[in-house]
């Protein structure tokens, strides 16, 4: 924390500092979206808003300009109506879970909205973005955790980004094939575009500095032990040892005397210290986090030719000491017109991601969430500071308290979880006209990426007492070819347009693994170390799909558009038989506003959209037969646990869609309406078989899930003036799911689709919904009442039962733009209503007394009484009596499988992002050869309401690389940031 402090303000005395890039906007930006505004849409082929069937919402580049995010993506966070950017709150990088509109599939992966970069499609997702193999729970289990080591959206910089077109729909994806069936993202990046051949130059740059949003409410009433009477570290005059245990139902901080830890004896106190509390030694150990990038971009272009290219370094020390990444982006785009028939041009995106440590999240001894958890009122932090014990560097690790609990700063300097990413994206169109009707496009795209990770685990930790090492290497490629011809032209009032081709698309991906368990000398993260090595020669996992399409698009006076696509897909994830499939979509769009002649100044427009399609979905890569998986014994196997299906079938989503669009006053006041349902059936699942037939699971096609929902959206200027003008833009989207049918083997019983640390159940049901948690809870009187045993304890219920849904009711955006002169003043509020979330940590911090409200009931006795009743041998109910200790109401009130009491709403508004701007006048950009001159002071997260008890309502779990909504397990704080922008044109 200090080093950033001196940083910062080193750079202020020096004049020198350096702000977040906030490209000036020029006044016409602050007019409505016109319906006669062109968007990038399916295959990259440029429409006009009027003409679609179907919701295209388009994202500007002041969006990611001017609200800066390790991940983009973030940015668009209540922006867009339908859309959820969902991160597991696990570090710096924030690998984002993006769908649009809910969950559609029972298996949870397969709800990711596609990305697509200048037309060709990311392999983005939980397969190629591959976790450590681990799960976020794993107390006990001797293993490691989850990192969060960022995702291909992580690779983009926002800095590159020209627009992001948003098609939330199966119709607006259709010509995308299956990995667009939950909609997607069309990304265009920038090219050049300055005027008469003249070289423009950008540099932006940015500072912003983060701490922790919200804490949990500590009490630091009580201190560490089960026993009021007294404390005492090791056996001492005053008692028996009270110093191993990990709760703070001990003393009460009154000014007493007891013998404690003593750091320089690395033991008991040679005398009795005060037994006080210490109110920062949880919140001390976070730091003030910053982040530094600076772009420069190079352009220039003229009636022939553009080109374009930037470069971009970012570096971010996180919160977490010792934790962080940097990342360089190198970008260049080229076009030329050779003659009025052909035109290439190429673009080539490379980002290398590199990072010494990322935080390890998740409830394992080795992540900071859980000595965050253990750590108790009465420890001071800096008894951990040195590490290691006298005359035991690198061997033995200082954590007197319990050797389950590793020493905070051996977690943060010795627990070291590195990454080494590099991408490159790329592609080539020639675009070939043959006369005015007849065109030809042919693009070539590929994508790469080599990653190497590393993992350093020291002597002494909790598991890994001889140390560990590991090495991951990682390629993914993905090759992209398509042809697309069309042909246009006009008959009277007619309008035809079609546009035909194909496809292939080739995917590879590999892993190399290699692991170290135990090493010969502490310290020393080699291989060539290791007491055990482990060596996972790389399984393949490749996949192939060639497709055929083509989109008709038919129009009359204008007014009245319609368009038919149809495409057919083989896929090699699908057997033979079942290989080839086909799918259609048809949507259509009337301008009533001119059908019915209605245009007017004050009403400029009424358009009436609907759309119908349906989109078929592979499955994922060796599920057809039996494969063996590689065993940690050098040249063994395991065998399947899963038994394969020679016959499967691909899902298939069927999507309606209907809305409206209206423009008022001058297209000041823009409205847009739109319902829609998603029909997917088929889907391909897992389900439990007989341990008889050698196998756990297998897979089958069955079930179908409905997903019904309304989006509203509104963009207004309601004042405009030469001075002074004022835009806001509000958006309000409400879906829900149903699930319709379910294998028939499961005889109408649940149907369990994931489970998190043993204790939350996803399960599905007959008119039940995705989403719905399952879990104890606890059982209560038909009146309400909560049931106690004979014990003292609460009663223990025979089944799970429904305790809420992890999705939300509705979401909502609210974005404010004012400009007075060349001050620019913005900020913008999101928020939902709904939605429950699971809390591992407020399980635990509630056993072990950690939290305020387990001061309730404490007495100098050390015993309780619960609030409830208990049930006589009559069958009637009499107030509970029994008086159990503290430590024994709490432990069982919130214990770990008691759902009911660690479940909560996740309701939340947030002040998502505020900025204050100033444009220089022309005369004085002028005078210092520039052509834009801008500062700005932004903040992010600024303010937040939520009755959610942890640090972030917005929770999800990182298991492994999938993103679980729903349950929180070792989240790690989430940041407030505030930030200085710069934006320089010349």
């Amino acid at each position: 924390m200090k080093r950033n402090i001196q940083k910062l303000i080193a750079l202020v005395l020096t004049g020198t500092v350096t702000v977040e890039m906030a490209a000036q906007q020029k006044q016409d930006t602050l007019s409505v979206r016109s319906i006669e505004e062109v968007v990038v849409t399916a295959l990259g082929i440029k429409r006009q808003d009027k003409a679609l069937g179907y919701v295209a919402e388009k994202v500007d580049s002041e969006t990611f300009e001017e609200t800066q995010n390790n991940n983009w993506a973030q940015s668009m966070e209540g922006k867009v109506a339908g859309l959820k950017v969902q991160t597991a709150g696990a570090g710096p990088l924030g690998s984002a879970r993006i769908t649009l509109r809910g969950e559609k599939s029972m298996f949870m992966d397969n709800n990711y909205a596609l990305i697509v970069v200048d037309g060709i499609p990311l392999s983005d997702g939980p397969r190629v973005n591959s976790g450590t193999g681990t799960a976020a729970y794993g107390a006990g289990t001797g293993g490691d955790l989850p990192i969060d080591l960022g995702n291909g959206l992580n690779s983009i910089n926002p800095d590159d980004i020209e627009s992001v077109t948003v098609l939330k729909g199966a119709s607006a994806a259709a010509l995308y094939g299956s990995r667009a069936a939950n909609g997607a993202l069309m990304i265009t990046t920038k090219s050049g575009k300055s005027r008469n051949g003249k070289i423009a130059f950008t540099f932006n740059s940015y500072s912003s500095f983060d701490s922790v949003l919200k804490w949990p409410d500590y009490q630091h009433e009580y201190g560490q032990g089960t026993m009021p009477q007294y404390y005492s570290y090791g056996v001492s005059p005053d008692g028996n040892s009270t110093g191993g245990t990990s709760s703070a139902f001990g003393p009460k901080f009154n000014g007493q005397y007891y013998f404690q830890y003593d750091p320089t004896l690395e033991g008991q106190s040679s005398e009795r210290q005060l037994w006080r509390p210490y109110k920062d030694n949880v919140k001390g150990f976070w730091e003030v986090g910053s982040t530094y990038s600076n772009s420069l971009a190079i352009e220039s272009s003229n009636d022939k030719t553009s080109f374009r290219t930037s470069l971009t370094y970012l570096e971010n020390e996180w919160m977490m000491p010792n934790t962080g990444f940097d990342r360089f982006n190198f970008a260049g785009s080229v076009a030329h017109q050779f003659n009025d028939k052909l035109r290439i041009s190429g673009k080539l995106n490379y980002n290398r991601t590199h990072s010494d440590n990322l935080p390890a999240t998740g409830y394992n001894n080795q992540s900071i969430s859980y000595f965050m958890i253990f750590q108790n009122p009465s420890i001071d932090l800096a008894w951990y500071k040195p590490i290691w014990k006298k005359d035991q560097y690198k061997i033995d690790q200082i954590h007197p308290f319990s050797s389950f609990i590793d020493n905070p700063y051996l977690i943060a300097y010795e627990m070291l979880n590195g990454v080494d990413k590099r991408n490159i994206t790329g592609n080539i169109t020639v675009d070939y006209r043959f006369n005015n009707h007849f065109s030809a496009m042919l693009r070539s795209g590929v994508e790469i990426l080599n990653e190497v990770r590393t993992t350093k685990r020291p002597y002494s930790s909790a598991n890994y007492l001889k140390g560990f090492y590991r090495e991951q290497f990682i390629t993914n490629q993905e090759y992209n070819n398509d042809v697309l011809f069309g042909y246009k032209n006009n008959f009277g009032k007619f309008g035809l347009s079609v546009s035909a081709g194909g496809s292939m698309r080739y995917n590879e991906y590999m892993m190399n693994d290699y692991r170290a368990e135990g090493l010969k000398i502490p310290g020393d993260y080699m291989l060539t170390n290791a007491i055990s090595l482990i060596t996972k020669v790389p399984k393949p996992y490749d996949e192939q799909v060639s497709s055929v399409y083509g989109l008709t698009t038919l129009s009359f006076d204008d007014k009245i558009f319609v368009d038919i696509t149809g495409r057919n897909d083989w896929s090699s994830t699908l057997p033979a038989a079942n290989r080839s499939f086909f799918y259609p979509s048809v949507s259509s769009s009337f301008i009533l506003s001119d059908l019915f002649s209605l245009r007017s100044s004050q009403f400029n427009f009424w358009k009436l959209r609907a759309s119908w399609a349906k989109v078929g979905i592979d499955g994922s890569p060796y599920q057809l037969e039996k494969y063996y998986d590689l065993s940690d014994i050098q040249g063994s196997v395991t065998a399947p646990s899963t038994y394969p299906n020679p016959n499967l079938k691909p899902e298939i989503n069927t999507n309606i869609e209907a809305g409206m669009d209206f423009g008022l006053l001058g297209n000041r006041l823009n409205y847009n309406f739109t319902v829609y349902q998603n029909n997917t059936r088929n889907q391909i699942i897992r389900i439990p078989t007989l341990y008889e037939t050698g196998y756990s699971h297998r897979w089958i096609n069955a079930g179908e899930v409905r997903n019904r929902g309304i989006e509203m959206s509104l963009d207004a200027t309601p004042v405009r003036t030469k001075n002074f003008s004022w835009k806001i833009g509000a958006n309000w989207s409400m879906n829900e799911n149903q699930i319709m049918s379910l294998p028939a083997e499961f005889n109408n019983e649940p149907y369990t689709m994931s489970t998190v640390a043993g204790v939350v159940y996803f399960n599905a049901e007959v008119g039940g919904s995705l989403g719905d948690m399952y879990g104890f809870k606890l059982v209560r009187t038909p009146d309400g009442q909560v049931v106690f045993g004979d014990n003292g304890l609460t009663a223990r219920p025979a089944n799970i039962e429904k305790v809420g849904n992890a999705f939300p009711k509705w979401r909502a955006g609210f974005q404010n733009d004012f400009r007075f002169g060349n001050v620019q003043v913005s900020f913008s509020f999101d928020g939902q209503y709904g939605g429950m979330a699971y809390s591992q940590t407020h399980h635990k911090m509630s056993e072990q007394g950690k939290l305020t409200h387990t001061l309730n009931g404490r007495s100098d006795t050390g015993m309780m009484v619960g609030e409830g009743v208990v049930q006589n041998p009559d069958g009637s109910y009499s107030p509970n009596t029994k008086s159990v200790t503290v430590a024994s109401y709490y432990g069982d009130y919130y214990r770990r499988a008691n759902i009911e009491t660690n479940t909560f709403d996740t309701s939340f508004i947030k002040l998502r992002d505020a900025r204050i701007a100033y444009s220089f006048p022309k005369n004085i950009t002028k005078q210092l050869r520039m052509t834009e001159l801008t500062l700005a002071l932004f903040g992010k997260n600024l303010w937040m309401w939520t009755e959610f008890p942890m640090f972030d309502p917005e929770v999800a779990t990182l298991d492994n690389s999938t993103i679980t909504p729903g349950v929180e397990i070792g989240q790690l704080p989430s940041a407030r940031t505030i930030g200085f922008q710069i934006n320089v044109k010349f």
